[in-house]
């Protein structure tokens, strides 16, 4: 393993998360709410933030959550975010430092839109942060089913079947 993906992982205390990488929520509004889009059941924080650390040799496996999902860049080398949007669009959006080669230091995923990530470089990582508003919570949270997602977007089997488990 890379020894600054280590170093974050200590410092920052991260943990294994479901869909890959690895993260620790680093804020959570103490406010809530119940008025919500329909979809959400009972009360969520207004923000939730968390810093999320890809290896290069792993992946973000597609999801989709109820929020939309700010993504911010920190270190590391770039992370490709896959999205697809409601017309079945995949654009993929280049987080990282070099703005003449397309990234940048935020992106937004709008609520209910499928996507997935990985780091650029195999040998490399990427640490990025995701604020969330409504505040996350994993009742709003949905792994793609690998049959369900081709069927729907079959124009984008390769990509689908290289980010899923």
């Amino acid at each position: 393993m890379n020894p600054q993906i280590q170093t974050y992982i200590t410092h920052f205390n991260l943990q294994p998360h479901p869909e890959g990488g690895w993260y620790a929520e680093t804020y959570r509004s103490t406010d809530s709410t119940n008025q919500l889009p329909e979809g959400f059941t009972g009360p969520r924080n207004f923000s939730t933030a968390i810093y999320f650390l890809m290896p290069g040799n792993s992946f973000s496996a597609f999801h989709r959550i109820k929020s939309d999902e700010l993504w911010h860049f920190y270190d590391g080398d770039m992370l490709e975010v896959f999205v697809i949007d409601e017309q079945g669009i995949l654009q993929v959006i280049r987080l990282g430092r070099d703005a003449a080669n397309g990234e940048g230091f935020q992106a937004t995923v709008r609520a209910g839109l499928w996507f997935a990530s990985r780091c650029s470089v195999t040998e490399g990582f990427s640490l990025v942060g995701c604020t969330v508003s409504p505040g996350f919570n994993f009742q709003d949270f949905e792994l793609a089913n690998r049959t369900e997602l081709l069927q729907q977007y079959p124009q984008h089997s390769q990509c689908i079947n290289e980010l899923i488990r």
